[in-house]
């Protein structure tokens, strides 16, 4: 891969999640690629923190209000800006701008796509809620969102192979862009599979959830069935639903905060099983999970349909209900796993096998 000039494109990058996993495997593919991205947090940003990233001139606002969501109609502008001049490979890592950058006329641009931009197709009153913009910003927000549809479908035609996260991303793809893109799952860090002896006969005590505090994620539903059933809930994260959320909990659910990354996998070994009753598109805390041999009980939609095994891996429910999920814990607690077979599973969605995926990809499309 080294013997392309290759650039590496990113949405924005405030925090180590899920999306920043994939941008860390990409560099490790391509250690000499430059980061462009919008804006940059960088030392919240974990094994990415020290190499070259390279923001645009919205970097200053973003230090200014601390919130990336508020600069998003000013982004498409700042993306397209980027001078991607003498590259001859670019990939972008893309759930909303990143795609749009401008490449050289002689280079291939390949976009791992998260999803099609989802605040702006289809979770509009989400986003202006879910990232508690002020109503001074709203109608402005709203207006551009109008634009950014129209330059989200232009942007699609200058990307020359897309790459989807997951069945459900390769049909919003496909329906919204009318392209078609090959299907490589997100990659599950190796330390996940290779939990430290002293966990590997761990009491499971309680059942987990981990992720940001977002309505959308629907940890309400999960503290009104551990309030319900008395259940032990351990919720790793954090977010500005959090008020929210601990004024609902009662006094089996415990709030763990932010969790360090090299802290997660005992988490997840310890537990009897992680709870995920949101629609993700893809999912990797599930995949966390089942690599540390953990079952998932997850909504039946989205990336889950993809990575969990139903009855052996895990459990999927059809609603975001308390009935459909008690139901599911029901069908838990008469159930038996295998931890060492999930952790055999999940293999499948390693960051080598990744790796593998997206070189023989890159070298397609290069072709």
């Amino acid at each position: 891969m080294s013997s392309f000039h290759s650039a590496i494109i990113a949405d924005w990058l405030p925090v180590y999640g899920g999306a920043e996993h994939v941008i860390a495997q990409l560099h490790a593919l391509f250690p000499d690629a430059p980061i462009f991205t919008t804006v940059a947090h960088r030392s919240a940003l974990g094994p990415l923190r020290d190499v070259d990233i390279r923001t645009t001139p919205l970097q200053a606002w973003f230090r200014l209000t601390g919130r990336h969501q508020w600069l998003l109609p000013w982004m498409p502008r700042a993306i397209e800006n980027i001078d991607l001049r003498g590259f001859d490979l670019i990939i972008s890592s893309s759930h909303a701008i990143a795609k749009g950058i401008m490449p050289p006329d002689n280079a291939k641009h390949i976009c791992y796509c998260h999803t099609p931009m989802r605040y702006a197709w289809e979770m509009e009153a989400e986003y202006l809620k879910d990232f508690g913009v002020p109503n001074i910003l709203r109608k402005k927000i709203q207006n551009e969102l109008k634009s950014i549809r129209r330059w989200d479908l232009t942007s699609a035609k200058r990307v020359d192979a897309f790459i989807a996260n997951s069945s459900t991303t390769q049909e919003r793809i496909k329906r919204i862009y009318n392209r078609e893109s090959t299907v490589i799952h997100p990659p599950v860090e190796e330390r996940f599979f290779t939990t430290p002896t002293t966990y590997r006969l761990p009491t499971h005590t309680y059942f987990l959830a981990v992720g940001r505090f977002v309505p959308y994620k629907r940890f309400d539903l999960l503290i009104e069935v551990a309030n319900t059933l008395k259940i032990p809930l351990k919720i790793a994260g954090s977010g500005h639903d959090e008020r929210r959320l601990r004024g609902l909990a009662g006094p089996t659910v415990e709030f763990l905060g932010h969790v360090p990354d090299e802290a997660m996998p005992e988490l997840y070994v310890k537990a009897k099983a992680l709870l995920h009753p949101q629609f993700e598109d893809a999912g990797v805390t599930a995949l966390e999970a089942q690599a540390a041999g953990t079952p998932v009980i997850a909504f039946r939609k989205g990336g889950a349909l993809d990575t969990i095994r139903d009855g052996a891996t895990g459990i999927l429910f059809a609603e975001q209900t308390v009935g459909s999920l008690m139901e599911a814990l029901h069908q838990y607690e008469h159930s038996e796993f295998d931890r060492a077979a999930i952790t055999h599973h999940a293999r499948q969605f390693s960051s080598e096998q990744f790796r593998t995926n997206l070189r023989m990809a890159v070298a397609e499309a290069m072709a």
